[in-house]
């Protein structure tokens, strides 16, 4: 049975870096996208008033996907930790705790917290551009 338990947890930790892998990539695509898109057309909006409306809406869109990815990221985090701590709990029960160094669940607080920076800080320039080069 703890052989099932293990598969199991490795699973869900294979499925949770799938997650996070792809709310990562999209929403930084979505960012770069959307800024050259925006950047591109920042000194028509001047003149254009379609041009502006399409800017406001595609920055919306910046501003709701990245709000999906911090949380999903943010509940990836979570969730790797839990799993984490239960793959410890059943090493320790086992008596095999020592091959598994526990100082990883840091390394991978800070790997979450990096994710999100890039995330936020890629959202903040297709925001922000934009409205500069405008």
């Amino acid at each position: 049975m703890i052989e099932h338990v293990h598969h199991h947890i490795t699973n869900e930790l294979q499925q949770n870096t799938k997650t996070d892998t792809i709310f990562i990539l999209s929403s930084i695509a979505l960012n770069l996208i959307t800024l050259a898109i925006n950047a591109s057309s920042a000194e028509k909006s001047r003149t254009d008033d379609t041009t502006l409306v399409v800017m406001f809406i595609f920055v919306g869109l910046v501003i709701l996907i990245n709000i999906v990815a911090i949380f999903g990221l943010l509940k990836g985090k979570q969730t790797r930790t839990k799993l984490l701590h239960g793959l410890l709990t059943m090493y320790r029960d086992q008596q095999v705790d020592k091959y598994y160094d526990s100082s990883l669940l840091s390394n991978y607080s800070v790997r979450y917290n990096l994710f999100l920076m890039v995330v936020i800080c890629t959202g903040i320039i297709a925001i922000i551009v934009p409205f500069v080069m405008r």
